[in-house]
C-alpha cells in the first residue's frame, strides 16, 4: 500500500468510534435496522399484584423490592431493536457465556421519582440520564438508542406501577428507577456483543441524605484510585463500581461512610464516593465560593443533581454573593483553608444521596472537621440548594425540570 493510501490513525479514538456508531444508528425512517421505538410497546399486566410494603419495610431487608412490572427490549446487530414490551417483573435468562458477565458490557442509569405535595407524580431532569445512558452505551460497544425513546419508556412504566406503588396517600416519597443495558451475545470472545438487552425496573431506595451529624469521609489509599484520564469515569458503567468496594468496605469499618477519591500526584478531589463532591469556602479576596471538580478531563460523572446545583446557584445566588467554579483543586487546599477557617460548607450531590452536608473528612491520619448549621443539619448554602430542588421534584414549585407523568387508573 502506498504511504499516501494509509488510513490516517484516529487521534481521539473514543470519539471518533463513538462518532462512527452514532451515523449508523437507525433513525426510524424505514431502514433495514429498526430503531428503539417506545410507540411499540406492547402491555402484559400481572394478574397477581404483589401488596405494597411501607417504605421502611421495604428498605429493611437485603433484597431489593421491585414493583410489580418492568419494561425490557432486545437488540440484534443484524436486525435492530426488538419490540418492547412492558410485563410483570422477573429474572431474566442469560446463558453463562453472555458478554455482560465477562466483559463488562453493561451500563446503567440511576433516577427517581417523586410523590409531590401536590399529589402529582414527577421525575426529575429525565431526559439527562437518557442522554448520559446513550453516552455510556457507546463508550462500552453497546447498541445505540435515540435519548427520547428511552425516556417514554420510563414514563410508561411509572404511569403503570406508580398510582399504586407511590399512591398520593404518601406525599414526599420517591421510588428509585434504573434503566440498563447488558451485552448478552452468548459467545466467549473480548468483541463487541452483537446482542444486547435493555430493561427498566423500578424500586425502593433507603434514604440516605441526612445522617446524624453528617457524612463522613475517608481520603483513597495512595494505591488505588477510582477512575483515571482516559478511562471511563465520566460514564455510568458496571465497572466503576466494582474495584471501588475495597475501599469503601474498609472506611465504613473505620467509622466513615464513604471515600473521597483524590487522583495525581497533587491529590485532586473527584467525587465522594459514588457522588459529585462540593466545597463551599471563603476565598482569601473574602468572596464566598462554590468549587467543584471539572468535566473537561473526563475523569468524573457528569452528575444530573451536579448539573442542577451549579445551574440553581448561578441562576438564583448573584456572583457577587457566591462564586461558582469548576476547577481542578487539591487536598492540600482543602487543608490549608481548613487551618486559616475559611473552610464553610461540604456536600456530595448524586441521585441516592441527593444533596448531603459533609462534616469530616479524613486524610492521612488528620481529621478536617467541616462546619455544620445549627442542630449538625446542613450549611446555609448547602440548605438553599437543597430547599430548590426539593421545592421543584416535590411540586412546591412549578419547574420545567420537574417532569410530571400521566398515571393510569389502579388495574
Amino acid at each position: 500500500m502506498a504511504p499516501s493510501a494509509v488510513p490516517q490513525q484516529d487521534v481521539n479514538l473514543t470519539g471518533a468510534a463513538i462518532q462512527r456508531k452514532e451515523a449508523s444508528v437507525p433513525n426510524g425512517d424505514g431502514g433495514q435496522k429498526a430503531a428503539l421505538d417506545a410507540s411499540r410497546l406492547t402491555y402484559s399486566l400481572t394478574k397477581s399484584p404483589r401488596p405494597v410494603p411501607d417504605e421502611a419495610t421495604a428498605n429493611a431487608g437485603d433484597e431489593t423490592v421491585a414493583t410489580d412490572h418492568m419494561v425490557t427490549a432486545t437488540w440484534k446487530a443484524s436486525t435492530g431493536w426488538g419490540v418492547p414490551e412492558l410485563k410483570p417483573y422477573g429474572p431474566l435468562s442469560l446463558m453463562p457465556t453472555a458478554s455482560c458477565l465477562h466483559y463488562a458490557t453493561e451500563c446503567f442509569e440511576g433516577l427517581k421519582v417523586f410523590r409531590g405535595h401536590d399529589g402529582k407524580l414527577r421525575v426529575f431532569r429525565p431526559d439527562r440520564n437518557c442522554a448520559r445512558m446513550r453516552m455510556s452505551a457507546g463508550r462500552i460497544s453497546l447498541p445505540l438508542f435515540e435519548p427520547a425513546e428511552l425516556e417514554r419508556l420510563v414514563v410508561a412504566l411509572l404511569s403503570v406501577d406508580g398510582p399504586r406503588w407511590l399512591p398520593a396517600s404518601r406525599p414526599g416519597n420517591f421510588l428509585y428507577i434504573r434503566p440498563t443495558l447488558i451485552g448478552t451475545q452468548s459467545q466467549l470472545g473480548v468483541q463487541a456483543p452483537k446482542e444486547a438487552m435493555l430493561y427498566i425496573i423500578v424500586t425502593f431506595m433507603p434514604r440516605m441524605d441526612s445522617p446524624p451529624g453528617g457524612m463522613r469521609l475517608h481520603t483513597s489509599p495512595e494505591d488505588m484510585v477510582r477512575a483515571w484520564v482516559g478511562g471511563f469515569g465520566y460514564a455510568k458503567v458496571g465497572a466503576n463500581y466494582g474495584p471501588s468496594l475495597a475501599a469503601t468496605q474498609d472506611a465504613r469499618r473505620r467509622g466513615f461512610h464513604q471515600i473521597l477519591w483524590l487522583y495525581g500526584p497533587q491529590g485532586e478531589c473527584t467525587e465522594a464516593g459514588a457522588s459529585n463532591f462540593f466545597v463551599v469556602w471563603r476565598r482569601r479576596d473574602g468572596r464566598t465560593e462554590i468549587v467543584t471538580a471539572p468535566l473537561d478531563d473526563k475523569l468524573i460523572l457528569d452528575g444530573v443533581t451536579r448539573r442542577s446545583c451549579l445551574d440553581i446557584v448561578r441562576e438564583r445566588i448573584p456572583a457577587s454573593e457566591v462564586v461558582v467554579t469548576e476547577r481542578k483543586y487539591t487536598i492540600d487546599e482543602l487543608v490549608e483553608a481548613d487551618a486559616e477557617g475559611r473552610l464553610l460548607e461540604a456536600f456530595a450531590a448524586g441521585t441516592a444521596y441527593f444533596i448531603c452536608p459533609v462534616s469530616q473528612i479524613h486524610h492521612r491520619g488528620k481529621d478536617i472537621n467541616i462546619p455544620m448549621g445549627p442542630e449538625g443539619k446542613a450549611g446555609e448554602v448547602t440548605t438553599k440548594i437543597k430547599t430548590w430542588i426539593s421545592d421543584i421534584i416535590y411540586g412546591r414549585e412549578q419547574h420545567p425540570w420537574g417532569v410530571v407523568i400521566p398515571e393510569k387508573k389502579e388495574q
